[in-house]
């Protein structure tokens, strides 16, 4: 099936199960004729002698269409509509009342302009949960003190980071936090596999744990002396684990030029959906951009069969400066 979506203000787009196109009327200079039980030629009887003329009534007529064109899901919002009340453990739930709306998937649905799968899985990138029905996405605090329990519990029992028990964690944790929460965060910074004896295991993603601490460390800081802040930041993952500067891509930005080197928080979620506006806030930041630098912050606008190369190419001026090529603003940025 498909469906129109958008609200008043909003430009509607048409959803399929797993794809989003924009809608455009286009006009025709052929008038298209609505017949009611129209037959195409192939229909008719192909003897020319049994032919007769046809009285068809004409229902309806047209001089255009809608036209539709694949484009990227307005996931944002989604975002915003789940930040208005992040999940903060259970004793805050005790001392909350009820202020702000909570969204079931139907929710979403109606008020998200993507298709359900889009939206499916753009709320598992987000590590968002279903909690009494309701989608939630964990406070950033809360979500750092459970993975905090969970590294410590790792290196108090000594386990390997590719071989994390459920069970034993379920166990051990669940006095301090509630057991689906446990299993959510482990859910969230893991991949979950079962072993040839039946019991369920998490393998857990390095990048992705070092890439939280380094948001923790860096989101109190305007900006962080970088060599200071890469020191800090290994001595603060768990012991085994390696930071590098390249799992911070969408979420924080280097400043080379500045003396010393800095590292200041710059989060590719933050930034507005829209291209052009994309672009203007990307340039009032800073002035040039390197392909490498910037490509993390825009490779999501890419259309289908869309490169960062055509959109650089299309929203920016390129020019060398010492002998590397660099990315400027085409137009003024106030």
């Amino acid at each position: 099936s498909l469906v129109i979506r958008g609200e008043k203000d909003e430009q509607a787009v048409l959803c399929s199960k797993d794809k989003t196109y924009d809608m455009k009327i286009a006009d025709t200079s052929n008038m298209l004729l609505f017949i009611p039980g129209c037959k195409t030629p192939e229909e008719l009887n192909a003897d020319p002698t049994s032919c007769n003329i046809i009285h068809s009534q004409i229902a309806g007529f047209s001089n255009n269409y809608w036209e539709l064109r694949r484009c990227r899901p307005k996931l944002k919002k989604l975002r915003k509509l789940l930040m208005e009340d992040p999940y903060g453990g259970p004793d805050r739930c005790k001392d909350q009342t009820l202020t702000f709306s909570r969204y079931t998937t139907e929710d979403l649905l109606s008020l998200i302009q993507a298709s359900e799968e889009e939206i499916l899985h753009q709320l598992q990138v987000m590590d968002a949960c279903k909690i009494e029905g309701y989608w939630r996405i964990l406070e950033f605090d809360y979500k750092m003190k459970l993975l905090d329990h969970v590294t410590q519990l790792i290196d108090s029992e000594s386990w390997s980071l590719s071989k994390v028990p459920l069970r034993t964690c379920l166990e051990e944790l669940g006095s301090l936090e509630p057991r689906e929460m446990i299993e959510h965060i482990l859910l969230s910074y893991g991949r979950k596999y079962v072993d040839d004896a039946g019991e369920v295991f998490f393998e857990m993603h390095e990048d992705k744990i070092c890439r939280a601490i380094a948001q923790m460390l860096l989101q109190n800081a305007v900006k962080f002396n970088l060599s200071e802040f890469q020191e800090v930041w290994q001595q603060s993952v768990p012991e085994g684990m390696t930071t590098r500067l390249d799992q911070l891509k969408g979420l924080a930005l280097v400043d080379r030029s500045s003396r010393p080197e800095t590292i200041f928080l710059l989060k590719v979620e933050d930034l507005p959906e829209d291209n052009q506006e994309r672009f203007n806030s990307l340039f009032g930041i800073r002035e040039k951009w390197t392909e490498v630098d910037i490509t993390p912050y825009i490779q999501d606008l890419c259309a289908e069969k869309q490169t960062v190369g055509a959109l650089l190419t299309k929203y920016a001026r390129c020019s060398t400066l010492n002998g590397v090529k660099v990315y400027s603003s085409r137009r003024p940025i106030s």
